[in-house]
């Protein structure tokens, strides 16, 4: 993973409608936090929002692809991240937009982890 901080800037803005972003390093990228809870990662200039079953689904049919990684056994492991829709790299307000329901979903998972 790798971040640079223009992006970050370019995401900021770009998402400026949703409200105050914070923007964390973690393991070479940056996760995206709302309220504390971190909705989307940052890596090598894009940019992964959070998902269900449901929502992957709709990330998927809007033209998302998911977050994989290769192991070093040859394995590929899958997240549940999927690329911003290429339609909403050009449109803040659908960018936004899928960024509400990432969050929401966020939240969801969040709301059910023990503390």
């Amino acid at each position: 993973m790798a971040y640079d901080p223009d992006f970050g800037e370019w995401v900021r803005e770009h998402f400026h409608a949703r409200g105050r972003l914070e923007i964390k390093r973690m393991f070479g990228g940056a996760g995206i936090y709302a309220s504390g809870v971190m909705f989307a990662l940052l890596d090598d200039g894009v940019v992964w929002l959070k998902g269900d079953e449901a929502l992957g689904e709709a990330f998927v049919d809007a033209g998302s692809r998911q977050f994989t990684y290769p192991t070093k056994d040859g394995r590929t492991i899958s997240m549940g991240y999927w690329t911003l829709p290429e339609a909403a790299l050009d449109d803040p307000d659908e960018a936004v937009a899928w960024a509400r329901r990432s969050l929401d979903v966020a939240v969801k998972e969040a709301s059910g982890k023990k503390r």
